[in-house]
């Protein structure tokens, strides 16, 4: 059983929170992944690398959707490899435009991110996240 030590899993940790505090920032948020990153967000867009990340990040910002923000809450976290960890939390969605549809987006969602040990220190290879649906 492959076990992070305290110092990795801090590490990780303080990722997400960036990763998190920089969600409205295309200058740093991309940054903080690998370069052959893959997401796949909450209404199922799925991006490859870190390049196309940029650039719809850069259009997001410039459109409505800049007023839609999101909270991250880690569940857990674990070690898969000594270079390979899952996170798991929870993303809770900030619709903040004026003219929201109030089910365009669902409201949370389960996150799971793979974070990758580089030369860089601790980035995030994988975000996928799955909506939370109450029935």
């Amino acid at each position: 059983m492959t076990v992070l030590t305290p110092q990795d899993e801090q590490a990780i940790r303080e990722l997400v929170h960036r990763a998190d505090d920089a969600q409205s920032d295309a200058d740093v948020l991309p940054g903080l992944h690998t370069s052959e990153m893959v997401i796949v967000n909450i209404a199922g867009r799925r991006l490859f690398g870190r390049d196309a990340f940029s650039q719809a990040m850069t259009a997001a910002l410039g459109s409505e959707l800049k007023d839609v923000r999101t909270s991250v809450e880690i569940v857990d976290v674990r070690a898969l490899t000594d270079d390979v960890a899952l996170v798991s939390c929870v993303k809770t969605v900030h619709d903040e435009r004026a003219d929201a549809d109030p089910d365009a987006l669902p409201a949370s969602g389960a996150l799971t991110y793979a974070a990758l040990r580089t030369s860089e220190g601790w980035r995030l290879a994988l975000a996928q996240t799955t909506p939370i649906q109450f029935g």
